[in-house]
């Protein structure tokens, strides 16, 4: 919460004034006005209400403003005006079950919530030498995640998958199914007609009932669908604060860069890697780190990522794995056989599974993910039926096993599930697989007795 001495650290002594000069595509550029970046402004349009903006950077003696809608009825001459320096949210437990757009405004139809706290909208990480260890783990609902990719407090995951593949289903289930106390969705660049679809279908009334969600659709301006994402994380470090564990959920990351890109490229930064300028670059970062652990409570962050044609090593995707404790790979494969959640989990990692999990239960993980490369690596031999039973006894219980673990990886979208159900599932196949390879090894060795016996050349008779 911000008091008022750091309230006014912030004010600026006068007040600032100046004027549009030009135009060029969606920003204007305003002289004799040096009002530092991040500052809101309005700009005043005769017969019309005033246009809000935001400084975005500065260009030879002119400030670049991107304004919140069109420029329509903006031109040359028109008073800029700054309206606040700094930017802080209002915030409180009456957020919860609301629908918010990118300024914290409810956008929902109900009343606006009464809110008296306030947080900043830019708040620095926590440091890095007052990060508690992440030693807990948290239940995502969703089985294949819990027991093969299990996810701490805290830990930071990147859902990476292509378009239609099911990331909006996945982070349904998991705002319904989870541990944590509060869960805050940051939809940007959504699509408008999913979004209703999002909060009745995939997160229904019981999950957006300990929810916050932030929503900024594809068609609001770059610097909006940017300011949704600080949003989200503001809110979710608010309720980090009181001591919660807090889901964070954002879709997607991908379109919060293309919104960076078209700011910074606006404000005339260099075109560096594949379009992108480097201010990209440089905000993923400090937007990703603001998640984790601190001393009061915990974000646990699930950012997708979408993957242009399916390419994992496309520039996003693999700035984005590099900053995070894992990464959950969605397969158009899987989906189009109709498993769904659609989850690779032999491309899939959770980095901080070892520390938040038992040794038996990483036991079982890993007999479970050595079947299935097993199966994957003779899987064409499989499919043609040139495979021979009793070459390979992983394989033949990888076979055998193939029902009962497509079983286990699928979970429709009504059917929960617990942290404590999925290690249990997990330990059974363990058991199951144990048996079979038992079994497996003692009928190729007595198989081998009996060839060795009918080799052995009989001795003639006397």
């Amino acid at each position: 919460m911000l008091d008022l001495a750091q309230q006014l650290e912030t004010v600026m002594p006068t007040a600032l004034t100046g004027s549009v000069a030009r135009t060029v595509g969606m920003t204007a550029s305003v002289a004799d006005f040096p009002a530092p970046v991040g500052a809101l402004v309005e700009i005043e349009r005769k017969g019309s209400a005033p246009l809000r903006a935001q400084v975005v950077g500065f260009h030879d003696k002119l400030t670049v403003v991107y304004p919140f809608s069109g420029l329509d009825g903006v031109r040359r001459g028109n008073r800029v005006r700054l309206a606040r320096t700094s930017r802080w949210l209002r915030v409180g437990d009456e957020m919860l079950g609301r629908v918010l757009d990118a300024e914290g405004n409810a956008v929902d139809g109900k009343p606006q919530p009464c809110l008296a706290e306030r947080t900043r909208f830019d708040r620095q990480p926590p440091h890095a030498c007052t990060r508690p260890n992440i030693d807990a783990a948290l239940g995502t609902g969703v089985r294949a995640l819990d027991g093969l990719l299990t996810c701490g407090r805290g830990q930071r995951m990147g859902i990476f998958a292509g378009s239609g593949v099911g990331k909006s289903v996945l982070l349904g289930m998991m705002a319904r199914y989870t541990d944590a106390d509060v869960i805050v969705i940051g939809l940007v660049g959504e699509r408008g007609r999913e979004v209703n679809e999002f909060i009745e279908r995939d997160l229904g009334p019981a999950g957006l009932a300990k929810s916050v969600v932030v929503v900024a659709t594809s068609n609001e301006p770059a610097v909006i669908r940017v300011n949704a994402a600080g949003t989200a994380m503001a809110i979710a470090e608010h309720f980090r604060d009181q001591g919660k564990d807090v889901l964070l959920l954002m879709d997607s990351l991908t379109r919060f860069a293309l919104a960076q890109r078209e700011i910074g490229l606006a404000a005339g930064e260099p075109p560096t890697t594949r379009g992108y300028p480097p201010s990209v670059f440089a905000l993923l970062p400090r937007l990703l780190e603001r998640a984790g652990r601190s001393p009061e409570g915990s974000i646990t962050a699930f950012f997708t990522v979408l993957v242009e044609a399916d390419d994992p090593n496309e520039p996003i995707a693999d700035a984005v794995r590099g900053l995070l404790d894992g990464h959950v790979w969605l397969s158009r494969r899987l989906a189009s056989k109709s498993q769904y959640p659609a989850i690779d989990v032999l491309e899939s990692l959770s980095r901080l599974m070892p520390e938040v999990t038992t040794r038996e239960h990483q036991q079982a993980a890993t007999v479970l993910r050595e079947l299935m490369a097993a199966y994957r690596d003779h899987e064409d031999l499989i499919s043609i039926g040139a495979y021979r039973r009793g070459s390979n006894p992983a394989v033949d219980v990888a076979l055998e096993l193939q029902e009962p673990i497509k079983k286990y990886l699928a979970q429709r979208v009504e059917e929960p599930s617990t942290l404590e159900e999925a290690v249990a599932g997990l330990a059974a196949l363990r058991d199951q697989a144990a048996q079979m390879l038992g079994r497996h090894k003692a009928q190729a060795a007595q198989g081998a007795s009996s060839a060795g016996q009918s080799a052995v050349p009989s001795l003639p008779a006397n």
